[in-house]
């Protein structure tokens, strides 16, 4: 901890970390905690989840201890998280932290969920168990084309941007349409929530050089399944048979792990899918940070030291600062 800092620097003060999977956001995540007395918030949408703590790259025992971590693996994989739901649960903990005079850090790679705290989203409103059941089971049962049929019948609109294969975003639309009466195209048309985040901000931005951070995609997901242990973790979260189109089945990696021990895939087309896939979900991170973080201050420093000597003295001014 900075101890030249004033007592009252952490009255309202936040920071947010973004940045690509694999990029290194974890161990400056747990720096900055170490050195400004922080309390890091996951906001990655798959690390919310239980059950998949080698998979989706959540922070190990060893790093959990190290600082106070919160929304890693809160939710059941059976349970449904959406942006919104995020939010609510991280502006509990930001005000928990604010409260006990310590530093939020919210970090990760969603842009969903740095965009519905700092600009607002429209709201659409919540789904009832009874009928995300009901859709839920359908799916189970029935798959992907009756869905997309029946979509196409109560919201063609929407049904016709859909690919049939995307499952997830099928049931969302499914879902709002026969909750509220009205297509999820025109939930969307409203005007957004805007900025929700109270007290002063500082941004931190990871943009590596894309061959080294794809180097680094391709090397950590091999660690998963020869050290880490992915294919048993996969192995033992089947078990629960949950339904192909909840949020948490949709993890990187996941699907083509499955797929090897069901023998639909061999270990080695396995790798080599979820290598492509997860680097082309870091292109999409990066066209975002890229596009959205404007007043980020941004490194691409490639080794933690590097980035503690960039970002450190942005946060000790930030900290220094009077908030208005």
């Amino acid at each position: 901890m900075d101890k030249d800092q004033p007592d009252s620097r952490r009255q309202n003060g936040c920071i947010l970390l973004a940045g690509p999977t694999a990029s290194g956001k974890s161990a400056l995540a747990i720096a900055i905690a170490e050195e400004f007395d922080g309390v890091i918030i996951n906001a990655d949408s798959m690390q919310v989840y239980d059950g998949l703590c080698v998979v989706t790259a959540r922070p190990s025992a060893e790093e959990v201890a190290s600082a106070p971590h919160r929304l890693y693996g809160v939710l059941d994989p059976a349970d449904y998280c959406n942006a919104a739901r995020w939010r609510d649960m991280a502006l509990v903990e930001i005000e928990a932290a604010r409260s006990a005079g310590k530093l939020p850090i919210l970090v990760g790679g969603t842009g969903l969920y740095f965009d519905i705290l700092t600009k607002g989203i429209a709201e659409v409103p919540d789904i009832s168990d009874e009928v995300r059941g009901r859709l839920r089971e359908l799916h189970k049962r029935e798959g992907n084309a009756v869905i997309h049929a029946r979509l196409r019948e109560k919201d063609p609109k929407m049904a016709e941007k859909l690919n049939e294969g995307d499952s997830q975003r099928l049931l969302r639309a499914l879902e709002v349409v026969e909750e509220t009466g009205v297509p999820l195209g025109e939930w969307q048309k409203r005007a957004p929530t805007g900025d929700i985040l109270e007290g002063p901000r500082l941004w931190l931005a990871l943009t590596p050089d894309r061959d080294w951070l794809y180097e680094r995609c391709d090397r950590r997901f091999d660690w998963m399944i020869d050290e880490g242990g992915a294919l048993e973790e996969v192995a033992e979260f089947l078990k629960r048979d949950l339904d192909p189109a909840l949020p948490a089945m949709k993890a990187l990696g996941l699907p083509e792990l499955a797929a090897v021990l069901v023998g639909k895939m061999t270990e080695s087309a396995a790798r080599e899918r979820a290598k492509m896939l997860t680097r082309r979900y870091a292109k999409r991170q990066m066209t975002w940070v890229r596009n959205k973080m404007c007043e980020a201050n941004r490194s691409s420093a490639q080794d933690l030291e590097s980035l503690k000597g960039e970002f450190f003295p942005f946060i000790r001014r930030f900290l220094l600062t009077e908030a208005k």
